[in-house]
């Protein structure tokens, strides 16, 4: 076999290995209970997850010096205001960043409501099973994971999976 023909072979056995570890865009989701998610926010206020069973929360894992997550945060903003009253709050799990890199990004997005834990060394991500920055799941009333999306989400991928939680406002 050629050189190149077996890095393709090599590169496709090793997604299909990721693809069993743990579901993808557009792969069904078990549902699987959450992880904790407990801290200080930003203003200095108490966050637990457990305290919000009854709600849909999406989770958002990010940092200030992501691109691609300083692209989506005005999508989530958005969502979080969208479906607010239907029951859906948004966290922000800020992945080894510094609040006044943090607090800048939300001014700059107006943003400043979004309710962010830091998570200066990584621990909290790594309980949730996040391998890089951005990572959003679904948490649904019984306190789920339901959906999970690797990388950027899109209006399309919100609205997918939760107006079936929330109905469309």
């Amino acid at each position: 076999m050629a050189p190149a023909t077996i890095l393709l072979l090599t590169l496709g056995v090793g997604v299909v290995l990721a693809a069993g570890e743990r579901p993808g865009p557009g792969v069904a989701h078990r549902p699987r209970a959450a992880p904790a998610l407990a801290g200080t926010t930003l203003p200095g206020q108490r966050y637990d997850l457990a305290a919000a069973r009854g709600h849909v929360v999406l989770v958002n894992v990010f940092a200030s010096w992501c691109g691609p997550c300083r692209d989506e945060l005005p999508l989530l903003v958005g969502t979080g205001r969208r479906w607010a009253p239907q029951g859906l709050q948004v966290v922000g799990l800020n992945l080894r960043d510094g609040p006044d890199a943090v607090r800048a990004l939300l001014a700059e997005a107006r943003a400043e409501d979004l309710t962010v834990v830091p998570d200066p060394e990584g621990v909290r991500a790594v309980e949730w099973g996040v391998r890089g920055v951005p990572e959003t799941f679904v948490v649904d009333r019984d306190g789920r994971i339901v959906a999970h999306q690797p990388g950027v989400v899109t209006a399309k991928w919100l609205e997918q999976h939760l107006a079936p939680l929330l109905g469309t406002p």
